[in-house]
């Protein structure tokens, strides 16, 4: 069984209106090209805008109930489509990077708020979620477990562990910045640590520090002829939107076998990475466990 990923890999416009319009056309073109899900770009709402200004990301920033996410859901249903829609999420006391996921009768099955926001740069203008949720999407010819980090949250391994944990066979990652060798290893390592598909959609070239190359790593390293690529997808720098299968049936085989994931985990031996009281001495030198 295979459920089959667009990656809208779209350059956005200059409202609301516009880019709800690209991006409905996009899903129109993803269904076409016979996509169970389509997934954006992060914080597709404005185009990954982040004003600094008093009161300027505040304006900017739309409630999950919005015009804008209730037209995708409508959508969504319509096309019989799964659709992963990005926004700058009205929040208090900041706003949010969040991301939204419909079924193909247009429910929410997934709310998400990227937990790792780049709060060293222009994203200290918000707020971080709270945790790593997944759950069951059903996508017509069968059902598989989601979950989602956004951008940033893929350096830590943490993101995609606590994704794991919570039985995501597919992990979804909206995306902004370029993805060059070391990211995109960062990616493909997830994917096999954690034996799960790790499905990253950018911006393309011509979006300020975006390059495209969004990916699909299926998170199966073995095949019968030994090890093989696990990289289903890059995509080219060009805008576009790309559709790619991810076998679930392979997938689920080989976390049934193979030794990744949680099988031989001791996590009574990992308490000290969130012991706060040991946070400051590991960077201070050679640490005894």
């Amino acid at each position: 069984m295979h459920i089959r990923l667009a990656f809208l890999q779209l350059m956005p416009g200059r409202s609301l209106e516009e880019n709800f319009e690209i991006g409905r056309r996009a899903c129109v073109e993803a269904k076409e090209k016979g996509a169970d899900l389509a997934l954006f770009p992060e914080m597709w709402s404005d185009g990954y805008a982040l004003p600094q200004g008093p009161g300027e990301i505040e304006r900017l920033a739309i409630p999950k109930n919005s015009a804008f996410l209730e037209g995708y859901r409508a959508l969504a249903a319509q096309l019989q489509i799964a659709i992963g829609v990005t926004f700058l999420e009205a929040h208090t006391p900041k706003p949010r990077n969040s991301v939204v996921f419909f079924d193909r009768m247009g429910r929410e099955v997934l709310h998400y708020a990227k937990v790792h926001t780049c709060a060293f740069d222009l994203e200290r203008v918000l707020d971080g979620g709270e945790g790593f949720p997944t759950a069951e999407l059903d996508f017509g010819r069968g059902k598989v477990r989601i979950g989602s980090m956004i951008c940033f949250d893929r350096e830590f391994p943490e993101s995609a562990r606590l994704l794991m944990l919570g039985g995501a066979e597919l992990i979804l990652a909206p995306n902004a910045c370029p993805m060059e060798i070391n990211r995109l290893s960062a990616l493909r390592a997830r994917a096999y640590e954690n034996m799960a598909a790790v499905a990253t959609c950018n911006y393309p070239l011509g979006q300020p520090d975006c390059n495209g190359r969004s990916t699909l790593f299926d998170g199966v390293p073995w095949g019968k002829e030994g090890v093989r690529d696990m990289c289903v997808l890059e995509a080219p720098e060009t805008p576009g939107v790309y559709v790619a299968a991810l076998d679930l049936d392979a997938l689920r085989e080989h976390r049934r076998k193979d030794v990744m994931g949680d099988k031989y985990r001791r996590p009574e031996r990992y308490a000290v990475l969130s012991d706060p009281a040991v946070q400051g001495v590991i960077g201070g030198g050679f640490v005894h466990w």
